[in-house]
């Protein structure tokens, strides 16, 4: 019952405020970087690749994506990867980390209303700095009682985070844009998720499956969620 709701988290990118669509600008000016030589749609597959073999060594956001870059370039060039090539690279990346925070619509007006209401918490993953950063520029700081950057998410990371908010799984509520990372391993540990899809998704983050389960919604925008809470 959402009546028992103590706790609502939200995820940050793309549910908070835009990101992927400065990750697929990059890959897009990436895979025109090495287009002479190599086909972009290949170029764009082999990034992908590159990306998911790094991911457990690197984990998410700008600094392991630009890593990911140059690795793609130096097997694409054979290893004959130019200097200016390489800085280019690095300037996307320089680039993406200082773009600015463009909020989600509506997404302010909502935390300011729910956050008189429960303990919000922003739980997100990727590189700490970099999400500290987009939160502090966000202005939504002030509307969050916790903070939870993790490496990853799991039915392990959503349990420690419930057992620290002193809470039961069902008095939690994630909302987040991801199928995969936001809602799943949530209704797995018996808690509430609301699902509000961004228009652009990374392929890593794709689930083609059905989510049958009555612990589960799915909106169109964050000023929904005030229809349910």
């Amino acid at each position: 019952m959402l009546s028992n709701i103590k706790v609502i988290a939200f995820d940050a990118d793309d549910t908070l405020w835009v990101n992927e669509t400065f990750f697929r600008k990059a890959e897009g000016d990436f895979c025109k970087l090495v287009s002479e030589y190599l086909p972009e749609e290949e170029a764009n597959k082999l990034l992908f690749e590159v990306e998911m073999q790094n991911l457990d060594l690197y984990g998410y956001g700008i600094k392991p994506f630009t890593l990911s870059l140059i690795e793609a370039a130096l097997r694409i060039t054979n290893g004959n990867l130019e200097a200016k090539l390489i800085e280019a690279l690095i300037d996307n990346g320089k680039q993406m980390l200082q773009e600015p925070v463009e909020l989600l619509d509506g997404i302010e007006e909502t935390l300011q209303y729910l956050s008189k209401k429960y303990r919000l918490v922003m739980a997100t993953k990727g590189d700490l700095l970099d999400q500290e950063r987009k939160l502090i520029k966000s202005g939504l700081e002030k509307y969050f009682h916790h903070i939870e950057i993790v490496s990853n998410k799991t039915e392990k990371q959503y349990k420690k985070l419930v057992d620290h908010l002193d809470i039961d799984e069902s008095e939690f509520l994630m909302v987040g844009n991801s199928l995969k990372s936001d809602i799943i391993p949530v209704l797995n540990i018996g808690a509430h998720a609301f699902h509000i899809p961004f228009h652009t998704t990374w392929a890593h983050e794709v689930h083609n499956g059905t989510i049958d389960n009555p612990n589960f919604k799915s909106l169109t925008n964050s000023k929904e969620l005030l229809q349910f809470l």
